[in-house]
């Protein structure tokens, strides 16, 4: 069996452009905090994500309460409520390879729950793989791309969620995004990039804790990769991301919601999530 692997290794698109990712919100359930972290850290991390195939880059980010307090609106689509899913985790998917990679995270998904290796006390708040749509840069040519953004040392991200009323005007939003509304956001603000996505279908064999993506064909999830934690300059950047998209007419933002990155190997922030 090992003898494959030199052979899958000399066929098909092998570049480092993230044309897909892996973007989860969870919320472990009262009480299961701590075990909870240290499972997704020491565990799930490496052999339910970053081992597999295909998966170039990941990360983990956190919501203290703090943060969960900025976000809005107070009746998302996305969180119910909308403090809902204190942690985030992005992941990056090699362009052409995602239909390969789904198959080995379903299958290696079932082995880890047969092998009980998967963690009860949490719920799935905003799980879906994503295609990338598009990148838009504050700096232009200068600095990190979005193939080293879940490397790069960010002190924050802010996670962005904006529905269209369907297919058509999803890409006319964007399309506004891309050329308009994300160079004049981005200008001046400690975002250095924003990576845009499309939500895909998860496969009808996924494992049943996971439920089926929403809005299909209708949501654009964005990431905004900051230079400083998100609590500076809030009022001022972020927290009116929603006002310039409904005057618009194109769509409306079912979340926003600020997270900073984790520090892998502790348990740092989990007292301050509740």
């Amino acid at each position: 069996m090992d003898a494959l692997y030199a052979d899958l290794a000399a066929v098909g698109p092998y570049g480092v452009h993230p044309g897909h990712a892996l973007i989860t919100m969870v919320e472990p359930h009262p009480g299961h905090e701590y075990a909870y972290n240290r499972w997704y850290e020491d565990d799930h991390y490496i052999a339910g994500a970053m081992a597999m195939p295909w998966i170039f880059a990941g990360r983990r980010w956190v919501a203290t309460r703090e943060l969960q307090l900025l976000r809005y609106p107070e009746r998302s689509a996305v969180a119910r409520p909308v403090t809902a899913g204190c942690y985030l985790s992005t992941y990056w998917v090699t362009e052409g390879r995602y239909d390969a990679h789904m198959k080995w995270t379903v299958g290696i998904n079932k082995r880890l729950h047969r092998d009980g290796r998967v963690y009860q006390g949490r719920t799935h708040v905003f799980t879906a793989f994503q295609d990338h749509a598009a990148t838009v840069y504050r700096d232009g040519a200068a600095g990190p791309r979005d193939f080293h953004a879940l490397d790069h040392p960010y002190a924050g991200l802010v996670l962005e969620v904006i529905d269209a009323d369907g297919p058509e005007q999803r890409a006319e939003l964007l399309e506004w995004l891309r050329t308009r509304r994300l160079p004049r956001r981005l200008a001046g603000s400690p975002a250095a990039m924003v990576t845009a996505f499309r939500p895909t279908p998860l496969p009808a064999d996924r494992m049943a804790y996971v439920k089926q993506v929403e809005g299909v064909g209708t949501r654009l999830t964005l990431l905004w990769f900051l230079q400083e934690d998100p609590r500076d300059g809030w009022a001022t950047h972020f927290a009116d991301l929603g006002a310039d998209v409904e005057r618009s007419g194109l769509g409306r933002v079912e979340l926003v919601a600020p997270f900073i990155p984790t520090v892998p190997g502790t348990d740092r922030y989990v007292a301050e999530l509740r």
